[in-house]
């Protein structure tokens, strides 16, 4: 699999975007984050799943990044991605795609609307796990006390992210 890797600036600081393209020129974000450091982002890969040959360029959904922070918190929703798991992994991940913006969810909220109410520590990891962060909002769910939690890019983007979806989404 060949793959770009792009870097771009935004008001939390580099976002970098690995996503492989097929011979017909379509892409998939297989990963993405807060970071300038390009290992780092594919270390969020399984050795088994890094692309064999990863070169720098310009991607598909660079674009969508740059809207997103433009203030179309929506230019996100329809960048495609790929990602490597469990048939439960890749239903959570579908499901962080559909929570609102502006609208976060528990980890409680979200076990329950995977079907799994008892499941909050499989929800958590869930998130933990997501590879394409933006693109697959994991940043959209709270501890059940309403507190940030974890997130893997750091809580200061966690917190700038979901202020820009609460008041983006209230107009």
């Amino acid at each position: 699999m060949i793959a770009l890797i792009q870097t771009i600036g935004t008001p939390d600081g580099p976002f970098t975007i690995l996503a492989s393209r097929s011979d017909a020129g379509d892409e998939q974000v297989l990963a993405s984050g807060w970071t300038g450091d390009h290992d780092e982002l594919v270390a969020r890969l399984a050795a088994k799943h890094r692309p064999a040959e990863i070169r720098e360029g310009a991607t598909d959904a660079a674009s969508a990044v740059s809207a997103y922070y433009d203030g179309d918190i929506t230019a996100i929703d329809g960048v495609p991605v790929r990602q490597f798991g469990t048939e439960m992994q890749r239903t959570g991940w579908d499901a962080l795609r559909r929570i609102t913006p502006g609208e976060p969810l528990t980890y409680a909220e979200f076990a329950t609307a995977l079907g799994s109410p008892s499941a909050v520590r499989a929800a958590a990891s869930i998130c933990a796990r997501n590879a394409p962060a933006l693109f697959v909002p994991c940043h959209r769910v709270l501890r059940s006390d309403g507190s940030l939690g974890g997130f893997a890019w750091g809580l200061d983007v966690k917190r700038s992210l979901l202020a820009r979806e609460r008041a983006l989404s209230s107009r």
